[in-house]
Order: structure tokens, then C-alpha cells, then sequence
């Protein structure tokens, strides 16, 4: 007998042949992975798919709410006061007949409500599935389509499906079907990741171990930067049918420069789309850690980048949304609201990359305190600029040939956002300075803009529109920066050289060769925010407290209002307006559900009026966030900033007491900064100085034409 050539034991006599032996353990061990493997796989799938229906019934239930619909629920399945037949992209109140069910799905099975496994509260959510299912109901908005409905579908059988009759979840299979990778709405980046969502939770419930894991890799590879196609080819881009429309070019998700775009527009939707498609890969980050269907940690770094440099730098202090950075959304109520800690909270969870700077966001939205970080940072794939200090932030939006200056008015949502990318500098020292301000605002005096007053805003077809000029952009060294916009408007055809230098506690706006043909004024606002306390501003040398109030006040030196004041180093009549002001949501949402019912708001309004039809006009002011009115009164006459030029070749400012020149060149020129120093360029450009005396320290440089 053979024996074992490790030892002296025979062998079995089973495995003399080697061969026979080799192919009998294969065939074993590949018998037990495989095995192993279904197991361990199944075993994943059923933790991930406990984890998201834990998340679904995470909330409390409103036992009240969920006898009232149990009680008014037609014999048919239906909801008294929800129109059925509106399909349309301002109406669709069918939402309101699957979210009706899907709270009584979670008051089934939460075990703290006291309709726990009611059987009235089952029959309620069969009759309503049974009407969705028998009437298939198709929104005109494919969002609801492929999104909303089968979004709140697959969470309610997830909760209930297998207590319900088969047929009926067959036939509710094929409207949640409709979410799907390969679906028309499911375009890369944000949209994507979400219809890939609901599709893994269907995938979940059908237990279809193969699919999942085709879906998890799709969630996964979406989590990339991409490349924007107007950086390379700028306006008139025509590529085939559509342009910058043109889906086949890509340029949507995250940009490297850590903004988001949702579409072929180059618009910001950081904090729109941007922040759903982050909140979706958190999401399924969390699902499947410790599981087999785990992402890498490569994906989960690029997604707190983009969450701290591109979402948080976004916002006021990582907290509040910046109005600026918003579009059609500001037409809703609450869309300022500030942040909660689920974000950071998630991300501290999956790694431990970056993470003092993911806990400071959880201290600041948590317990308010104020950041450490100073930051001055420029989205150059979406023309939008951040500047945050400790004590205050704000932001410059602008557009060029390279980006459209807002989002188109889809669902007749924003519809008076025309000027809102015209240099909008929102100005915040508490992050609540706007919020629900807009359904009586004045839509032609955003904060920073210049704006030709027309007797009536301009149609909403026309809200959208990409620029004319390349000359846009900043320069900067992460922590201070200059920003500047060749602003060329065909509509009105006005033209604005316009300029932003900011440092630690304060900021200058100029702006030069204001023209336009119309006969019409111009104004350049300084701030529209809500009306918090007195008004206070100096005129020929007397001090004037507003309490209520219109008029237009000559030789200002400055102004102060919440916190913010407005220096004037050249005497200037300024116009301001502290009073209420009336509006409706409807004027700005034409939703079926939004309000018509008249409100009012206290509105502070300050601006500068250039005349009618003017030519090559100018103005120059600073903003101090964070101020007193006595500070203002004290420190006026002794002023650190020097405006060194103004005219529509050359923008500048210095800064003697932190030595730092900034230059805007709108073409080649030179320009003296001292006595022993001048500074040139042989062409249009951005120039940053940072000087030790007469001594040049750091230059930074910057072409906005790109």
C-alpha cells in the first residue's frame, strides 16, 4: 500500500490514482465556495435589504394622520380633495395618493404604532395599490415615471409586499419596472444614481442576487469626475444635433473642480442635484458596508472630497444653502433650511479619511459653532465662487461662454430667476439673511447684479441663456482672491466690466463701462435681504436712523443693516428701501399646490442708479460683514484699501495692511503700485501680488478666458 510521503500513515485506498484524487478535491472544494459563496452572498442580501427597510420605518408615525386616511378612503381606493385626472407637469397631486400609502405601509409594521398588523390598515393599502394598478397613472414630468412613483412603490412592498395578493404585485412590478438603468431618464450623475436606487431595492425584494450586484456596480462606477465639453469648445459648441443638449457628450456629474452638473448646461446643481446623488451613494455605502457588495474606498474618498470642497465650500459655513448657488428651487418654501448631520454623520462611519474636517461640519450644523476654515475657492467649470471666514460668507455667480447663467424654468418652478447669475453676491454673517424671502422679491434687484429695470420682467422662455463672453473667472491662492465678469447681455444690450477683491474683513466691488442702448435706467444692487433692525447710514455727515422707509439719500459715506455695512470711499447717492413687501408662491411657482394666498415680508433693498441709457458708467463700494454701526463711523477715515484703478482696461486693488495687490487686465496694460513697482501684462489676465514691503513675496495668475 502507498503511503503518505509526509508520513508514514497509508493511504486511503480511494486516493491512489493522483489524478482521480486532483479531480475529486476540485470538484469538492469548488463545490463548497460555491456553496459558501450563494450562502455568504445570500446572507449579505438579506443584512443589506434589513438595513434599508430599518432606514424606511425609521420615523415616527402620526397615528391621528393614519386614522384620518383609513377613515376617508373611498370604496375605490381613492383620497377625497385629489384631482385625478390633472396629469400635468404642474399638477400630478397622484403623488399625494401613494404617499398616503405608503404611510399607512409604515404604520403597519412600525411596532410603536397602534395599527400594527391592523388588518382595516392592510385592506386600506390593497384597495389604494389596487386603483394606482388599474389606472396607471402617467405624469406629463417623466421625473414622477420613472423616479417619484416607483421610488414610493418599491419602498411600500418592501414594507408589505408579501402580505399582499401576488397579482397585484405582479402588475405593480411593471410600473416600478420603469426604473431601470437603461430607462431615458437615467442619465449620468445624479438621475442615474437615483433610478439606479430604486431598481436595487426592487432587486432586493425579488431577491435577485445576479442583478444587484450589476446595480451596485453601476451606483458605484457613477462616483467619478467628469470632464465639462465647454472647456474645450466654449460658445456656438455644435457637435451634432443639440449641442451642449447633446447627450452623447457627457460632462454631467462631478466636475474636478469638485461642482456638480446635472445637465448639458454647465449650470451649478451642487446643491440641487449634486447633493441627491451624493445622498444616494451614501446611502448604499452604508447598506452594504461589511458585506461582499462593500465600495471601494477609492469611490468613498472622491465623494467626501466632493462632499467637503464641493458641497460644504458651497455652502454657508457648510451649514445653510447659499441663495446663490440655488436655481429653480428658491421657489419653494424652505429650500434654504439649513442642513442636519445625517451627511457628515454617514461619511465618518465609512472611513476615517478627512476625518477632523467631516466632525467640525457635524459640530457646526449640530451645535453652531463657527468654522475654522477660511477658504476662497473657485468652481471654474461652473463660474461660481465661494469665500468663507469665520465670521461671515458669501459668493459670486456668474456665466460665460462656457455656462448658462441658470436653469431653464422647468415645471414653471423659478420663472423670474433671469438676473440671478449676473454677478449675484449674496452677503451672510448669521446663513438665514434669505431664507423664504422670495415670494416677494424684487427678481431685478439681486444682490450684486447690475440690471437693466424693465417695466416688466422678460418672458420665462427666456431665463435661460449661456454668454457671449469668455472673459470670466478669478484668480486665486485658496485664501484670498479676485473675481471679475465681462458681463455683455444680448437681451437689453447692456455691458458691465465688474470686479470682487476679497480679503479677511471686508471686500470691494467696482464696476465700470455700464452702457446700454435702451432707454430705460440701470441699476447695480448692493443687497435685497429681510428687513432685521434699524437702518443706519451716514449722509453728509449726519448720522440718519430708517426705520420704515423709501428715498434716495445723497454724498453717503456708508450704510449699515444687519450686521453688514456698505462703504462708499467716493460720496455716492444711494437708494434704499426698508418696508414690506407682498407676494404670493404662485408668482414664482405655478404648482398646482403652491400657495396663491398673499404674504408679506419685511425686505431691506440698497442700490445705485446709473441714470437712464447710460454710458460708461461706474461705481465703486466696499462690504464689511460682521460690523457695527460705530465701527463704521470709527475706522471710515482710516481705511486700509486703496482702489488704484477702475476703468474698463484695468480693475485694481491694494491692500496695504495685508501687502496684497490684485489686478484685473481686460487687456495688455501696466499699472503703477508704488514708486519702484509696476506692474504689466502683455495680455488679458487676472494678477495676484503678495508683497513684503517693496519686495514681491507670491504672485498668482490666473486667465479667465481660459
Amino acid at each position: 500500500m502507498p503511503t503518505d510521503p509526509k508520513g508514514d500513515n497509508p493511504l486511503p485506498p480511494v486516493l491512489e490514482n493522483t489524478k482521480k484524487t486532483k479531480s475529486i478535491l476540485f470538484v469538492i472544494v469548488a463545490a463548497l465556495c460555491t456553496i459558501h459563496g450563494t450562502f455568504a452572498l445570500k446572507s449579505d442580501m438579506e443584512t443589506i435589504k434589513r438595513r434599508v427597510v430599518q432606514k424606511i420605518m425609521d420615523k415616527t408615525v402620526d397615528d391621528t394622520q393614519v386614522r384620518k386616511l383609513v377613515d376617508s378612503q373611498n370604496e375605490d381606493g381613492t383620497w377625497p380633495g385629489i384631482d385625478y385626472k390633472d396629469l400635468s407637469r404642474e399638477g400630478f397631486a397622484h403623488r399625494i395618493h401613494y404617499t398616503n400609502m405608503l404611510r399607512l405601509a409604515e404604520a403597519y409594521r412600525i411596532k410603536s404604532s397602534k395599527f400594527h398588523k391592523k388588518r382595516e390598515v392592510l385592506k386600506c393599502i390593497e384597495r389604494a395599490l389596487e386603483h394606482w394598478a388599474r389606472n396607471d397613472y402617467i405624469c406629463e414630468n417623466w421625473w414622477y415615471n420613472q423616479i417619484g412613483t416607483p421610488g414610493t412603490l418599491v419602498n411600500l412592498i418592501l414594507l408589505v409586499g408579501k402580505e399582499l395578493p401576488k397579482d397585484l404585485i405582479h402588475r405593480i412590478q411593471q410600473i416600478i419596472g420603469r426604473a431601470h438603468s437603461d430607462a431615458q431618464g437615467a442619465r449620468p450623475g445624479g438621475d442615474r444614481i437615483k433610478i439606479a436606487s430604486i431598481e436595487a431595492k426592487n432587486m432586493l425584494y425579488l431577491d435577485n442576487k445576479e442583478h444587484f450586484g450589476k446595480i451596485m456596480g453601476i451606483i458605484e462606477g457613477e462616483v467619478k469626475h467628469v470632464t465639462w465639453i465647454g472647456t474645450e469648445y466654449g460658445y456656438g459648441y455644435r457637435r451634432g444635433e443639440g449641442g451642449f443638449e447633446n447627450r452623447t457628450e457627457g460632462g454631467r456629474g462631478i466636475q474636478y473642480d469638485n461642482s456638480f452638473h446635472h445637465r448639458n448646461d454647465g449650470v451649478n446643481n451642487t446643491l440641487s442635484y449634486g447633493l441627491g446623488y451624493a445622498n444616494a451613494f451614501i446611502e448604499w455605502a452604508t447598506y452594504t458596508a461589511n458585506t461582499t457588495y462593500s465600495f471601494s474606498e477609492e469611490k468613498i474618498k472622491i465623494l467626501i472630497d466632493y462632499f467637503l470642497d464641493g458641497i460644504c465650500k458651497t455652502a454657508v459655513y457648510g451649514k445653510f444653502p447659499d441663495p446663490g448657488a440655488k436655481n429653480r428651487s428658491v421657489s419653494r418654501p424652505g429650500t434654504l433650511k439649513a442642513y442636519n448631520t445625517q451627511m457628515p454623520e454617514a461619511l465618518l462611519a465609512l472611513s476615517e479619511y478627512r476625518c477632523p474636517e467631516l466632525k467640525e461640519i457635524v459640530a457646526i450644523r449640530e451645535k453652531g459653532i463657527p468654522p475654522t476654515t477660511s477658504h476662497a475657492t473657485f468652481y471654474r467649470h461652473t463660474e461660481h465662487f465661494s469665500f468663507q471666514r469665520p465670521g461671515f460668507f458669501t459668493s459670486v455667480r456668474m456665466y460665460s461662454s462656457r455656462v448658462h447663467n441658470m436653469e431653464y424654468p422647468y415645471n414653471s418652478e423659478g420663472f423670474l430667476n433671469h438676473y440671478r447669475g449676473d454677478g449675484a453676491n449674496h452677503i451672510s454673517v448669521s446663513g438665514d439673511e434669505y431664507y423664504d424671502i422670495w415670494p416677494v422679491y424684487d427678481y431685478q434687484k439681486i444682490p450684486g447684479t447690475t440690471v437693466v429695470q424693465q417695466v416688466e420682467m422678460p418672458p420665462r422662455k427666456q431665463v435661460r441663456t449661456l454668454g457671449i463672453t469668455d472673459f470670466v473667472g478669478a484668480v486665486t491662492d485658496g485664501r484670498y482672491a479676485a473675481v471679475a465678469m465681462d458681463l455683455k447681455r444680448r437681451s437689453d444690450t447692456l455691458s458691465a466690466r465688474k470686479s470682487w477683491f476679497f480679503f479677511d474683513q471686508e471686500y470691494v466691488c467696482l464696476g465700470t463701462g455700464i452702457s446700454t442702448q435702451q432707454e430705460l435706467p440701470v441699476f447695480t444692487t448692493l443687497n435685497q435681504s429681510l428687513l432685521r433692525d434699524t437702518v443706519v447710514l451716514k449722509s453728509k455727515d449726519s448720522i440718519i436712523n430708517i426705520q420704515k422707509g423709501e428715498g434716495a439719500y445723497p454724498e453717503v459715506s456708508w450704510v449699515f443693516h444687519d450686521k453688514v455695512g456698505y462703504i462708499f470711499p467716493e460720496l455716492d447717492t444711494v437708494h434704499l428701501k426698508a418696508k414690506e413687501q407682498t407676494g404670493s408662491w404662485w408668482r414664482i411657482n405655478n404648482q398646482t399646490d403652491s400657495s396663491k394666498e398673499e404674504v408679506s415680508k419685511g425686505v431691506f433693498s440698497l442700490w445705485l442708479d446709473h441714470g437712464v441709457e447710460p454710458k460708461r458708467a461706474s461705481y465703486q463700494y466696499m462690504v464689511v460683514p460682521g460690523t457695527t454701526a460705530h465701527s463704521l463711523e470709527r475706522e471710515n477715515a482710516d481705511r486700509s484699501i486703496a482702489i488704484l484703478s477702475n476703468t474698463p482696461n484695468i480693475q485694481a486693488v491694494l491692500h496695504r495692511e495685508l501687502g496684497i495687490c490684485q489686478v484685473v487686465f481686460y487687456r495688455a496694460g501696466e499699472i503703477p503700485l508704488s514708486e519702484n513697482l509696476v506692474l504689466g501684462s502683455d495680455g488679458p489676465g487676472m494678477v495676484m501680488l503678495k508683497l513684503e514691503g517693496s519686495q514681491i513675496h507670491e504672485i498668482s495668475v490666473a486667465d479667465p478666458n481660459r
